[in-house]
């Protein structure tokens, strides 16, 4: 007999709920909940394939370990006790340092790594802890650390209540949000218009975003902090600066004015590509609109000017008083409110406390930068990382010059990773620790449920009670941190300990539960306060309500300021003084983001990778002919790290000078054990970035505007 069952696609930040209906102990089918109070039903193409991940062959279900060039299978007993011994030698012998960690995106989706994940994870007190923050959002979460104190106080836009929506560096309609959890951004972006605003997008490509704009301006990949320098120049010049309510709380005023002086639109626009006209235009919209916000994402974050891009983003948010007002960039209040639990910790935020051993690349929040992990595994010398652990993530396609990564990796003494596959990571590795997936686990958005354009909690239980001989990744943890570390190591005590002493006795709901009780709506709510009990009893979700103004009340504690002049953004200003010049000769490269893909982890699914390849070079009818290229042709792309062959897409939705490569291909690799993505290659779009190529300020990998070649190779027959 069918059933069905509530639960949540966890598959990007969007978070919709979906209806799961399983029959003789398969998925039969997946919908959108139409009841979810906030998806309302709908779904992109990736909740489908839920279904695939769940019944998919070549996932692994218990551990491996290497042999020879083959695997065997082994017991769980046996596993922990290979990788306990082997991490705790290495450690006695080399040192704390010499233990790596990389943890993939999907963390921040996934309860149990959020939680008992952090146990193991910052318990091994390694300075060498690296994710995929740094080849994302890191640029983000240091304008808040220095600007409001806290590197988790990120705004979102108020989007279904905005008048003006400018976007920079973003494709929500692809997305659905990033570092803005909203479901159905395509209808919320329909909605701004419908009710007489207006959509802007500034963006190297014309995007599915921008095809849903009132207006699109190209503007040239790198050169972001430039065009809102000069905005910010025009903000004053035309004394359009309106700091409103929070005006008494904003510091550093002054010191932007000056650093903005230099930049105004007509010795912008040689570099951007953007008229004068159009900034100006840009600016007094921004301020003039009734409710007006500028987002910017990974785009904006991922290019040698990271840091500048975000910290004008914010400071013009607040020059224009759009900062904690309706309409504008908010912050939300969830049900398990991480500002203050991270205030108290000292996870509040760090900045170059520490550098890297071998080029110097600064520390934030107790991490370095992911572009030095090759570099720091193949550099002898005290600190050098000789074992490496790996949890949801896949270096290898989603970092820079992931050919230098592979063969650093190679070269470890050891490698452990906690994976459901084999895919161009965990190959290299000498045991695979393979964790239940979506379906098999519960639910709840512990951290991005931080960055909702509403406030909404829910709950999913799992679907799928996991087997018997199967582990979740947190009692993975739990286990590899008692072994490593021993079980009455201090990183064990609290929490930690107890799950440690009770194991699958004390999930991480017992956390949820009181983190869900001391927050906003628990005991302060009264007799009818959250709790997990109650949410169970909402299966659908709970709406909380829209955004409300938050400030100064959020702001860090030390100084209760926004402080829109922050030394490390000043100083690092004659960097960009470089940049005020003609676009150079050559091409650049971007990537970019696709419905039907989500980084490197989506393409063993039939459905998702049917149809015409979308692993494809964009390139603009002009340098396409100058190349003597056509629609279809295969192109060899090259840098100054690697070269790849991809097929090419010419069109005019990219600007002269550009060409993009979509980010998370690259299934060829040997040793590979993913049927379907090996069927649908594609080319790794970092095979051909550069980890030497980085945002200075923050060490941030620079994935847009790196300069490439493209000649022809074989033309379509």
């Amino acid at each position: 007999m069918a059933t069905t069952h509530l639960h949540t696609c966890t598959l990007c930040e969007a978070n919709c709920g979906i209806a799961v209906t399983v029959e003789g102990g398969r998925v039969i089918d997946i919908r959108g909940d139409e009841d979810d109070p906030f998806s309302a039903g709908y779904i992109c193409p990736k909740a489908t394939a839920l279904a695939d991940l769940q019944h998919d062959p070549d996932r692994l279900r218990r551990p491996v370990v290497r042999d020879g060039d083959g695997w065997r299978e082994v017991g769980w007993d046996e596993a922990f006790d290979l990788v306990g011994r082997r991490l705790r030698e290495i450690r006695a012998a080399h040192g704390r340092d010499a233990v790596a960690v990389y943890q993939g995106n999907p963390t921040a989706h996934n309860l149990g790594l959020v939680t008992y994940g952090q146990v193991l994870f910052r318990g091994l007190g390694t300075r060498n802890l690296f994710s995929a923050t740094s080849v994302d959002q890191l640029p983000t979460m240091l304008a808040a650390y220095l600007m409001l104190g806290n590197q988790v106080l990120m705004p979102v836009p108020d989007l279904d209540r905005t008048e003006l929506f400018v976007c920079l560096g973003g494709n929500p309609a692809v997305s659905n949000g990033s570092i803005m959890t909203a479901p159905n951004v395509r209808a919320r972006l329909k909605g701004i218009r419908a009710r007489g605003g207006r959509v802007v997008v500034l963006d190297p490509r014309r995007t599915e975003t921008a095809d849903l704009a009132d207006r699109h301006l190209f503007l040239r990949p790198g050169t972001d902090a430039l065009l809102l320098l000069s905005v910010v120049n025009v903000l004053f010049a035309e004394s359009l600066v309106r700091l409103g309510r929070l005006g008494r709380y904003v510091s550093g005023v002054d010191g932007l004015r000056s650093a903005a002086e230099p930049f105004g639109p007509e010795r912008t626009a040689a570099a951007t590509g953007v008229a004068p006209e159009d900034v100006r235009w840009l600016a007094r919209m921004l301020s003039g609109a009734f409710r007006a916000v500028l987002y910017g994402r990974v785009g904006t974050c991922t290019q040698e000017f990271g840091g500048l891009t975000q910290w004008l983003i914010l400071a013009i948010n607040v020059l224009t008083g759009r900062l904690d007002e309706p309409g504008g960039a908010m912050f939300t209040t969830p049900a398990v409110d991480a500002v203050p639990l991270v205030a108290m910790s000292k996870f509040r935020g760090s900045f170059g406390r520490y550098r890297s051993r071998v080029r110097g690349l600064p520390e934030f929040g107790g991490e370095l930068p992911v572009v030095a992990l090759a570099e720091e595994i193949e550099t002898p010398g005290d600190g050098q990382v000789r074992a490496l652990i790996t949890a949801a993530g896949n270096p290898v396609l989603s970092t820079p010059n992931g050919a230098r990564l592979e063969r650093a990796l190679s070269g470890l003494d050891f490698m452990v990773s906690i994976d459901p596959y084999i895919n161009e990571t965990t190959r290299l590795a000498h045991v695979i620790l393979p964790p239940t997936l979506h379906l098999e686990r519960s639910h709840y958005e512990l951290i991005l449920a931080n960055y909702s354009i509403r406030n909404v909690a829910k709950y999913s239980p799992p679907v799928f009670e996991r087997g018997p001989d199967q582990r979740h990744d947190w009692e993975i943890c739990v286990e590899l941190a008692a072994r490593v570390l021993g079980r009455g190591n201090p990183v064990l005590r609290g929490a930690g300990a107890v799950a440690a002493a009770l194991g699958r006795r004390l999930p991480p709901e017992s956390l949820l539960d009181l983190w869900l009780r001391i927050g906003p709506y628990g005991l302060r709510a009264g007799p009818r306060g959250l709790s997990l009990s109650r949410l169970k009893n909402q299966p659908h979700g709970v709406d909380l309500g829209p955004l409300l103004p938050r400030l100064p009340g959020r702001l860090g504690p030390r100084s209760r300021r926004i402080n829109l002049a922050p030394r490390q953004f000043l100083d690092d200003l004659p960097r960009l003084r470089g940049r005020l010049r003609a676009a150079p000769d050559g091409l650049v490269l971007i990537g970019r983001r696709q419905l039907r893909s989500n980084n490197s982890w989506m393409h063993n699914s039939e459905r998702l990778v049917k149809g015409r390849p979308r692993c494809t070079l964009l390139m603009h009818p002009e340098d396409a002919a100058a190349r003597g290229l056509a629609a279809g042709d295969v192109a060899e792309l090259s840098s100054a790290s690697g070269t790849v062959e991809v097929p090419v897409e010419v069109t005019d939705s990219i600007m002269p000078g550009v060409v993009s490569l979509p980010h998370g291909w690259g299934h060829g690799r040997p040793g590979v054990r993913l049927a379907v993505a090996a069927a649908h290659p594609g080319a790794s779009v970092n095979d051909v970035t550069d980890e030497r190529f980085v945002d200075a300020l923050t060490g941030t990998a620079a994935f847009s505007g790196v300069p490439v070649r493209v000649k022809a190779m074989v033309p379509a027959q």
